[in-house]
């Protein structure tokens, strides 16, 4: 990391991200007088709109698109910060006096704090140990079935991750039976839906994807006592969790790749599920979020 750069800042605040976490933390910042710049690859809040159901926000939203829509006309109705959507960071420095952030335009921008919020992406059957696919075998995630992919099927569901918990929320009347495969690990994730009659939880060490004919898919279930079940579902969908996203640079990352916020440099703030796999909540983003932009703010007043 270099000492000082006599550049100009763009703007006082870099956030990388427009999920919950970054759109909170130029929310807050706009409200201390700071002014930001957002940097988002896709649109704001784009993953919010694929969540059907909602049960752990406050002010009475029922589901991801509503919240969405709110988070994105609140944060734009300030003139503190600048949305720049389309463009990805493609790295981080952190240096004594100042961040920059370079775009893969090449572009690169300086500030004196960044927040880092870039979440999380789905992982796929090969990125997870206890799942053994056919190459280039892909699935796509349960929020993408709909009630007519769900009517009286039978569906696996690989991974306990809590996603099914929002499936079966959104389509409470869908007559479908849910086959969840999940390791040990995820036994803490599946309570929420333990009790659901049309869940049938499968406890597994090993599974084994078979490829087959037509729409039925089989798998081979192995069991740590040695036991080896077959099952067969008409559709397999999943829930096996996500991986962190973040750029290269300045950065320090635990074994799963995510960012301990306090291993961090001081002007590099990390907020929402880049933290840690334990705390993937909207609510929790949101506040990481706000404190993230003050700490930048605090920081800022007191140097």
């Amino acid at each position: 990391m270099a000492a000082t750069s006599s550049r100009t800042s763009d703007t006082d605040l870099i956030i990388i991200g427009g999920g919950p976490a970054g759109c909170a933390a130029a929310r807050m910042a706009a409200s201390v007088g700071v002014h930001s710049l957002l940097i988002e690859p896709d649109g704001l809040c784009r993953n919010l709109y694929r969540i059907t159901a909602l049960n752990n926000v406050l002010g009475g939203y029922i589901s991801g698109p509503e919240l969405a829509d709110s988070i994105t006309a609140d944060l734009k109705s300030t003139d503190r910060c600048r949305i720049e959507l389309g463009h990805r960071a493609t790295e981080i420095r952190a240096f004594d006096d100042h961040v920059a952030v370079t775009l893969e335009t090449g572009d690169r921008l300086i500030a004196p704090h960044a927040v880092l919020a870039t979440g999380v992406g789905a992982l796929q059957p090969h990125d997870v140990a206890w799942i053994t696919a056919p190459p280039n075998f892909t699935l796509p995630p349960l929020w993408q079935a709909k009630p007519n992919d769900s009517q009286g099927r039978t569906l696996l569901v690989l991974g306990g991750d809590r996603p099914i918990g929002t499936f079966l929320r959104a389509h409470p009347d869908t007559d479908t039976r849910l086959l969840v495969a999940y390791p040990t690990s995820d036994e803490y994730k599946v309570e929420e839906i333990r009790d659901d009659p049309r869940v049938t939880l499968l406890r597994i060490d090993h599974l084994i994807l078979r490829p087959s004919q037509g729409p039925v898919i089989t798998a081979e279930a192995l069991a740590r006592e040695g036991e080896r079940n077959t099952v067969v579902a008409d559709a397999a969908f999943l829930s096996i969790g996500s991986a962190p996203i973040a750029p290269p640079g300045d950065l320090v990352r635990d074994a799963a790749g995510y960012c301990p916020p306090s291993d961090q440099h001081p002007r590099i703030i990390i907020a929402g599920d880049l933290r840690s796999s334990q705390f993937q909540r909207i609510m929790t983003a949101m506040g990481s979020g706000s404190e993230a932009a003050l700490r930048a703010y605090y920081a800022t007043r007191n140097s």
